[in-house]
């Protein structure tokens, strides 16, 4: 699909920047600072003659809601002094609309993008094709709250060819998926949550021997569904809880990494011995819930995020039931590591096509004032949430009906304190929070391993090849778990890997990663 839309963007593309670069180069009507809260050297810097402020125009990404009738949009006219226009991309096929849009050259102010591969692929060629406004001489003179909000890192992520054109709003930096276990299963087997890649076998072992769920010979020590032949935490205490993963100062995909047989006889071994679903291939991701959810299995990979949904299910058939996620298991040689996010949760940046540039520099650096940024988040003290002992509590129902879709209208974040502030989402319901917590907020750093591809510039080898060579990493493992495919193929296997694109994308991986490793 993106080579379609590049073939778009350069039949249209070069008549429009020839148009609309005059446009760019205005300074846009003038604006006033009567914007409150802005104070300060923030406010000396965002200083300018009286006047009336533009409309702006602002393309979001989708919601189920509109943007211009959401609460926060009317807050945030009233504290920036800016009356937005909002429209959104479509939900589906939102790259080929984007693509129209930037070409026909539609004046938009303000545009908002997903920080995803496909989103950063259009944002690199935009920006290469002149479709962009260079933000940094104007984030230099209007953007006060900007560079001191925004993580310098992600900034420097964000520049294509040394110049920034986007202002990046992080992902959070966090594991999401890793082992949920019937804690009430333990208990009957006189077990404690496993820490270690032994103590978890042998738990499994319980499980299926002992059968604490009553299933007899349907008992399920451990549930996944077909896509997860890198189980994680497991693959963790190997060395490989990410696709890539630095081995001797190279990222290297997990299929070429030395420890990839040793985490393969692992696994057929557990399978071989009954401890792993036995149908986990044909699994969906609801089937191998269902499994637990009904009290077949003892153990399912899982996200934190569907803890309330998932012990909803299971109580309502095992009352007596729990659960909870286990540590991150150490391996013999003592690795661990759970997957975590690092990266953009979106981009935005200013066409050439914008009729206001320094007003839409303006008003996101209106946004980043420290007090206007955690209302526009999260909202009103004692109305939307309570704050004790450094701590963000929602205030239902109203915190879901008027902050629930607020993530949307960030243009970057106060990176130093919206961790802690989003902290107030997850507790809407405290199994969630509890959840979150112990994966994150209690857990040792050592058991995070972050995504080193997350900040990484769009690379083109790497963006065409990755979700291929991720399928055919996951179809070969679970063949040769299954024992439908031999490990003594695993040299021809790489050899089709190497040349399906894994050889282009390493070249390319690495050349950046050269550069940016310290």
């Amino acid at each position: 699909m993106l080579k379609k839309n590049k073939k778009l963007m350069l039949v249209t593309l070069t008549a429009v920047l020839s148009a609309s670069s005059l446009v760019a180069c205005s300074s846009g009507s003038s604006t006033s600072s009567s914007a409150p809260a802005a104070t300060g050297a923030a406010a000396t810097a965002a200083a300018t003659p009286a006047g009336p402020k533009p409309e702006l125009k602002a393309l979001q990404i989708w919601q189920k809601d509109d943007y211009n009738t959401y609460p926060v949009a009317k807050y945030l006219e009233q504290a920036t002094g800016y009356k937005v226009q909002y429209d959104m991309l479509p939900q589906d096929k939102a790259q080929d609309k984007l693509n129209i849009l930037i070409a026909s050259g539609e004046p938009y102010d303000v545009v908002t993008t997903g920080g995803g591969t496909d989103f950063k692929a259009l944002y690199s060629d935009y920006a290469r094709k002149g479709a962009l406004v260079d933000l940094g001489p104007l984030i230099d003179k209007y953007g006060p709250n900007i560079k001191a909000a925004i993580d310098p890192e992600a900034l420097e992520a964000a520049k294509i060819d040394g110049k920034l054109y986007a202002i990046p709003t992080k992902s959070l930096l966090s594991v999401s998926t890793s082992l949920y276990i019937r804690q009430d299963w333990l208990d009957k087997v006189g077990m404690k949550s496993p820490t270690t890649l032994d103590e978890f076998v042998a738990v499994l072992k319980a499980f299926k021997e002992k059968d604490p769920g009553g299933n007899g010979d349907k008992n399920i020590p451990l549930t996944i569904n077909g896509d997860s032949a890198f189980i994680a935490n497991i693959a963790g205490a190997f060395g490989l809880p990410n696709f890539w993963n630095d081995v001797n100062g190279k990222l290297t995909p997990r299929v070429l990494d030395p420890a990839y047989k040793d985490y393969v006889a692992f696994v057929s071994d557990l399978f071989k011995q009954g401890l792993i679903d036995k149908e986990f291939a044909a699994n969906k991701d609801a089937t191998a819930k269902e499994k637990f959810t009904s009290g077949k299995a003892g153990v399912i990979m899982m996200n934190w995020s569907d803890v309330p949904a998932i012990n909803d299910a299971l109580i309502k058939n095992v009352p007596t039931a729990k659960a909870g996620f286990i540590t991150a298991l150490k391996g013999k040689d003592g690795k661990m590591g759970l997957s975590a996010t690092k990266g953009f949760d979106r981009i935005t940046y200013v066409p050439k096509s914008s009729k206001h540039p320094e007003d839409a520099v303006k008003w996101m650096n209106a946004k980043l004032e420290k007090d206007t940024f955690r209302t526009m988040a999260i909202g009103e003290e004692n109305k939307h949430y309570t704050l004790k002992d450094g701590q963000y509590t929602p205030i239902q129902p109203i915190f879901t009906d008027e902050r629930n879709q607020a993530n949307n209208f960030l243009t970057g974040t106060d990176d130093k304190n919206y961790p802690i502030y989003w902290q107030a989402r997850v507790r809407k319901d405290m199994r969630l929070f509890e959840a979150w917590d112990f994966m994150n907020g209690k857990a040792p750093a050592e058991s995070k391993a972050l995504d080193q591809l997350g900040y990484a510039p769009y690379m083109q080898e790497f963006s065409k090849n990755f979700q291929s060579l991720n399928t055919m990493s996951n179809e070969f493992t679970t063949k040769v778990i299954f024992g439908a495919e031999q490990m003594s193929n695993l040299d021809t296997f790489i050899a089709k890997f190497k040349s399906s694109g894994g050889d282009a994308s390493y070249k390319e991986v690495n050349d950046w990663y050269a550069k940016v490793k310290k």
